[in-house]
């Protein structure tokens, strides 16, 4: 009978991003968020030989990638759990390869690389706390997204400042701006990442001692 199997069950309904013979994950908002990965090999190596104009376009190009993938996963609800970790992987490992790139350019101060480093360090402090009381990753914050924004804005523009003259003039200290604007919304992300974990530890352990009564 149609809608239904012999057991008088009804069909498993299939995912709409699941094909035959392919897993789940294998997507083209995460294939292109693949892509990007790829890339970050490709940008750094560039950024050490000083192509910067050709870093910019590797980063302009995953920007481009990643505004793609966002828009078709959700128009095709293909948005997935793999995907998510992908596109934040690739955001943290931009933004460490330019840092580390502009750092050992003498772009930037090195003091101004460690600070980012240890907003990163900390984040990862909140990793073994978590997996101990079973924790879900906190809310994706809107400050969140504007950190990255404002720093993978930046490092290009700061780029750009490299060629001098009037670019020099004009794109220094609007990198410098967004650089600043992206490294305090970077760490106001982490904190209150911290207070949300902080509140499920303590939500977890009412639940826990609930429980053991």
């Amino acid at each position: 009978m149609d809608g239904a199997d012999e057991g008088g069950r009804a069909p498993a309904q299939r995912s709409p991003s699941a094909r035959p013979g392919r897993p789940d994950w294998v997507t083209v908002p995460n294939l292109l968020s693949v892509l990007r990965l790829v890339g970050v090999p490709v940008f750094f190596w560039l950024l050490l030989i000083e192509a910067d104009l050709w870093a910019v376009l590797v980063l302009m190009v995953s920007g481009l990638s990643d505004y793609l993938d966002g828009k078709i996963a959700r128009a095709y609800n293909l948005t997935s759990k793999a995907g998510g970790y992908l596109d934040a992987i690739a955001d943290r490992l931009y933004i460490a390869s330019t840092v580390l790139g502009l750092g050992l350019r003498e772009v930037i101060p090195w003091w101004f690389v460690l600070l980012l480093v240890a907003r990163d360090a900390f984040a990862a402090g909140m990793y073994p706390v978590a997996r101990a009381y079973r924790l879900p990753p906190p809310a994706v914050h809107f400050v969140g997204k504007a950190a990255t924004f404002n720093l993978l804005y930046a490092f290009p523009i700061l780029l750009l400042a490299e060629q001098g003259g009037v670019v020099q003039t004009v794109a220094q200290p609007l990198g410098w701006a967004f650089i600043w604007w992206g490294t305090g919304l970077y760490w106001m992300a982490v904190l209150i990442y911290a207070v949300q974990v902080a509140d499920m530890v303590r939500q977890r352990r009412r639940h826990w001692q609930a429980v053991s009564s």
